[in-house]
């Protein structure tokens, strides 16, 4: 483990100012040489390069380090593995997707790996750069890859997949955090509490308060980008405006699918259509960014090299793939700020919810998830399902596979977020698609069609996360 936390350090873009911030030290005079490793120690303590260490390997923990486990001892187990026929149908979902993106561009006659603009269009995208929405697109018939992803609706079901999933004990015994009411709460006035651990600048800590879900929104963003480990860097700036000057300098083919999916979700959206502009900044950058895919690819090692010509990112983009970053709006005034903590917080999650994929974590395992809890705990509901012929996973994909963002308001979907990271977990999706179905069972086993469910399930206004996690996680 020391091994591979030295090696990822090592490889990481703001390692050599750490480095000679720990050289500076070591040349204080308060360092002394005949015991080097206990006044260093003490220097970098003081200094608050300790914390900064700390949080640095709590996000490698976490991620890196963590993967390798998981997909080291799966290649140990790859000759048995009975979900192999799984990984080969995401990987032909994924050649599927970029074969189809290559084709349009076959089509409208431009180039998959993009062009120069011309230095009209380039002006006129820069003079535009803060006020996109009146940056013309050209509008083409871009159909063909929104059809794939975001608005197909699986077709069966989830129940015969052998992946191993929490039973609701096993939710209950992980989020126990959220049920238990913490002396310090009492003592101290929640504000108070935020700023004393924002103060001490550890993610840990952090993450332990998010769990409580109920945290102020004046320290959420602060606290997301600690647990995210999102703060910005001489390095980020540098790497934001490389990303900006690319999009202004080259056409893509994803530019006129970014633009057309904020037109069709957030700009339609009444919490989110006043972040039109830096939706579309924040999205258009992201195509460019080649460490999202390397980043990606790092939790899917597995996977074989692409067939088609990817966009520079590896991200081919989906309907409604910009609602992963308009919640953060509320979070951030710089983009570049928001920029960051968004693409952690995909790199860390949303990919996971838009891929097929066997992790313990992905679509496939929130809805395997969602389907036991509901055959356990709601067995009326699951026979009402059944006997209209309606598989269950068809009303709450939607909300699945975006976390509910586009379906929760704002500070709710805030407050489910605040979980995820809190407890590093999606499977709260999966229990929060069930309590809701539970909380409207009534009015749902009264009627007797797709469409009916779906309008009772239409407004989700009036809910509240945290009251009815709660009410699911007390249950026998």
């Amino acid at each position: 483990m020391a091994s591979k936390l030295i090696n990822a350090i090592k490889s990481l873009n703001d390692y050599t100012d750490l480095f000679k911030n720990v050289q500076k030290l070591a040349c204080n005079p308060n360092v002394d040489k005949n015991d080097m490793r206990q006044s260093l120690e003490e220097a970098i303590r003081e200094s608050g390069l300790e914390t900064e260490i700390r949080n640095l390997i709590f996000q490698l923990i976490r991620t890196n380090l963590k993967i390798d486990r998981i997909f080291d001892a799966e290649q140990t187990q790859s000759q048995v593995d009975p979900l192999v026929y799984l990984r080969r149908a995401g990987a032909q979902w994924d050649r599927r997707v970029r074969k189809s993106l290559h084709t349009m561009c076959a089509e409208l006659k431009v180039y998959a790996q993009g062009q120069p603009r011309t230095s009209s269009d380039r002006d006129e995208l820069l003079t535009k750069w803060d006020e996109l929405s009146n940056y013309a697109v050209a509008a083409y018939n871009l159909s063909i890859t929104f059809s794939f992803i975001g608005r197909q609706i699986p077709k069966w079901e989830f129940s015969h997949i052998p992946l191993k999933v929490k039973k609701l004990c096993d939710l209950g015994a992980h989020y126990n955090d959220l049920l238990r009411e913490e002396s310090y709460y009492s003592v101290w006035d929640l504000n108070t509490q935020c700023e004393r651990v924002l103060a001490m600048k550890h993610a840990t800590l952090c993450q332990h308060i998010l769990k409580k879900g109920n945290i102020p929104a004046t320290y959420r963003g602060a606290m997301w980008s600690y647990v995210l480990g999102s703060h910005i860097t001489d390095f980020d700036v540098d790497y934001w405006n490389k990303l900006k000057g690319n999009v202004l300098s080259t056409d893509h083919i994803v530019d006129k699918l970014v633009f057309k999916d904020v037109q069709l979700t957030a700009s339609n959206d009444d919490q989110y259509f006043v972040f039109e502009d830096v939706l579309y900044q924040i999205m258009l950058c992201f195509s460019r960014d080649t460490q999202i895919g390397e980043m990606v690819l790092g939790e899917n090692n597995h996977q074989k090299p692409k067939t088609y010509e990817a966009p520079p990112s590896g991200v081919v983009p989906f309907h409604g793939i910009c609602m992963f970053a308009a919640p953060f709006c509320y979070l951030f005034d710089s983009p570049i700020h928001l920029y960051y903590s968004f693409r952690a917080f995909y790199v860390r999650y949303c990919h996971r919810l838009t891929t097929i994929n066997t992790h313990p974590q992905g679509i496939v395992s929130i809805c395997l998830l969602f389907e036991k809890l509901l055959q356990s705990h709601e067995p009326k509901l699951w026979s009402h399902f059944r006997e209209l012929q309606i598989h269950p996973i068809r009303v709450v994909f939607k909300w699945l596979m975006r976390a509910f963002s586009g379906h929760l308001p704002p500070d709710q979907l805030l407050v489910l977020w605040d979980l995820i990271l809190g407890f590093d977990s999606l499977e709260i999706l999966s229990l929060f698609a069930i309590i809701i179905l539970s909380f409207r069972k009534e009015s749902i086993l009264q009627v007797v069609t797709l469409e009916s469910i779906d309008a009772i399930l239409a407004d989700l206004s009036s809910i509240k996360v945290i009251p009815l996690i709660k009410l699911a996680l007390s249950r026998d």
